[in-house]
C-alpha cells in the first residue's frame, strides 16, 4: 500500500497552505467557467413532446410545474430493461433534497424511454421521489443524443460524432453501433411564459458533480441567482416568479 509522507506539522501546513493557492485559483477559474457558461446563447424547442407520468400524459412546459427552469437528467433505462442503469441509479441516490433546487425556480426531473410501468415500479423498489417520466415512442432521446441509433440519425455524444470518438480515443462511446443503446446525459431549459428553450446539456464525465444543488444550479441559465454572479440582472423582467426567495423557500418547506 502507497500512503502520503510522514512530515512534520509545519512541514504539512506549508505543503497545505501550497495547495490551498491552488485550490482557490481552480474556484476562481470555475466561477469564471459558470458565469461563461450562463452567456451561453439558448434554442428554442419547436417539437412538441409527450411524455408519459404518473399522471398520465404531459408536454415538456408541464415537466417545469410552474417554474423557470427545468433540469433533465437522461436516465439510461432502455425499454427492454427490467431495472435502470446502475450508474444512472447511483446519480439518483445522490440526489438531495429537490427543494432547495425549487426555491430558486428549478424544477429537477428524470426522464427514460423505457415505459412509464416499469419506471414506477423501479422508482418504488430504488425508494425515490423525484419527478420521472417516459419518453416511450417520442423523438426525445434521439434528439438530446442519449439514445444512439444510426437507424434514425447519425450518431453524436458529447459533441463528438462516430468517426471523431475513434479518432480521440473515446470509441468506447459508440462500440455499440450496430444496434440501438443508452448514454446518460444532463439537459437544462428556460422557460418564458409559453416557450420553452435549451440552454445547455452536459455527458459523459460532465454530469458526476451536479448532485449537489449550487452545482446543479452552476449548470442552468439563471445560476444560483446570487448578487456576486455574473452576467447580472438575469432574474430581472421575470416579474412576480422571481419574487422572494427566502419566502418561496418557507412556503414549499
Amino acid at each position: 500500500m502507497s500512503l502520503p509522507h510522514i512530515v512534520t506539522r509545519d512541514e504539512w501546513l506549508a505543503a497545505r497552505q501550497d495547495l490551498l493557492a491552488k485550490e482557490k485559483a481552480a474556484t476562481r477559474a470555475r466561477d469564471e467557467l459558470n458565469a461563461d457558461r450562463r452567456r451561453l446563447p439558448m434554442v428554442e424547442i419547436d417539437k412538441d413532446y409527450v411524455f408519459e407520468g404518473p399522471g398520465g400524459r404531459a408536454s415538456l412546459p408541464d415537466l417545469f410545474e410552474g417554474r423557470l427552469q427545468l433540469v433533465i437528467y437522461h436516465f439510461m433505462f432502455d425499454p427492454t430493461w427490467d431495472n435502470g442503469c446502475k450508474s444512472c441509479s447511483s446519480f439518483l441516490d445522490d440526489i438531495g433534497h429537490v427543494t432547495h433546487l425549487n426555491v430558486r425556480a428549478t424544477t429537477f426531473a428524470a426522464v427514460s424511454r423505457a415505459p412509464i410501468d416499469k419506471i414506477t415500479r423501479f422508482k418504488a423498489r430504488m425508494g425515490w421521489d423525484v419527478p420521472w417520466y417516459s419518453s416511450f415512442g417520442t423523438d426525445f432521446n434521439h434528439d438530446f443524443n442519449v439514445t444512439l441509433d444510426e437507424s434514425v440519425k447519425p450518431m453524436v455524444y458529447n459533441y463528438r460524432s462516430k468517426d471523431e470518438h475513434i479518432e480521440a480515443g473515446t470509441g468506447y462511446y459508440v462500440e455499440n453501433a450496430d444496434q440501438p443503446f443508452e448514454l446518460p446525459g444532463v439537459s437544462a431549459f428556460l422557460r418564458d411564459g409559453d416557450r420553452v428553450f435549451h440552454t445547455y446539456s452536459t455527458y459523459g464525465r460532465g454530469s458526476e458533480l451536479l448532485t449537489s444543488t449550487t452545482a446543479m444550479l452552476d449548470i442552468t441559465a439563471l445560476g444560483r441567482q446570487e448578487e456576486w454572479e455574473e452576467p447580472k440582472g438575469r432574474m430581472t423582467g421575470f416579474g412576480a416568479q422571481a419574487g422572494s426567495l427566502e419566502m418561496k423557500y418557507r412556503d414549499e418547506y
